[in-house]
């Protein structure tokens, strides 16, 4: 189990390092957010989900599904989804060029294997999981439906109809998953649009709320191994994931002002210092 959680840990560091090196590299891009959610994005590929990457089957049908909602973490899901086996990892370095199968924000046209549907406009992808768990229900698929959000997200009128079908429908095989980092593009998220007792909020709505700490891998491992152990239940799952904005680089965390910033030159080497190579860069 250690050497487990050690790969896991491994793993999430390079995919900051990746991260890292496809923002400065494009001169473009979003590294605050994904650098929070990297072992979130670890452990559900390479722990948590069963997943086909190989050959890629765009219904998803047999198999757990994860949508990216706020489609500008792609950086840190590219990284997981090339080290799992969906494309090459040697691709991470056309991010954001011209040409990229990786854009900026994820989308369908170009066929990248992993990619389900265009993300990035906030407040959709949840409604676009739900639609898939509840395919698969109909469908007599026992698998899961995974939806990653932002905080910021929450302000989004979608969501809450999303979550409030969800829980009016009893679609017990979805997890959501909110990305609490208090930051947003604007600023501090208290500032721009309070969100309350968000965890409460959801608990309203109907849904089966937990909460977790989601820069620490056995935290993130065990939370989810709860929220899957509550599915099934006639109620949808939802985790308050609290991490903080460009989590393990010292001058980015604490801030919103690396939400959609690249690193200058120096600041890269700054940055990725602070991870030590695990698997190879690209």
């Amino acid at each position: 189990m250690k050497k487990d959680l050690n790969r896991l840990k491994d793993i999430a560091t390079q995919v900051r390092r990746d991260i890292l090196r496809m923002v400065h590299g494009a001169q473009s891009g979003h590294p605050g957010g994904p650098l929070g959610c990297a072992d979130l994005f670890t452990a559900l590929y390479f722990s948590v989900m069963h997943h086909k990457p190989n050959p890629f089957n765009m219904d998803g049908v047999g198999e757990d599904l994860f949508f990216l909602s706020n489609g500008h973490l792609s950086a840190g899901w590219y990284s997981v989804l090339a080290h799992s086996g969906y494309f090459s990892t040697n691709e991470l370095s056309t991010f954001r060029k011209i040409d990229s199968r990786l854009q900026g924000h994820p989308a369908t046209e170009e066929g990248l294997p992993g990619v389900r549907i265009a993300s990035g406009s906030l407040g959709q992808g949840l409604s676009v999981a739900i639609g898939a768990a509840l395919s698969k229900k109909l469908n007599g698929d026992k698998h899961l439906v995974y939806c990653l959000m932002g905080d910021g997200e929450q302000q989004e009128g979608q969501i809450w109809e999303a979550t409030m079908f969800a829980a009016g429908r009893n679609i017990d095989n979805i997890i959501g998953i909110v990305d609490y980092n208090g930051q947003q593009i604007d600023g501090a998220v208290d500032d721009v649009m309070p969100l309350g007792d968000l965890a409460q909020k959801w608990r309203a709505f109907g849904w089966k709320v937990l909460e977790m700490n989601g820069n620490i891998m056995e935290e993130v491992l065990k939370t989810l191994d709860t929220a899957k152990n509550a599915c099934g239940q006639r109620q949808p799952v939802a985790i308050m994931m609290h991490t903080e904005m460009g989590y393990g680089v010292d001058f980015m965390m604490g801030t919103h002002e690396w939400h959609g910033k690249p690193p200058n030159d120096e600041q890269f080497e700054r940055a990725i210092a602070n991870f030590e190579e695990t698997l190879g860069d690209y």
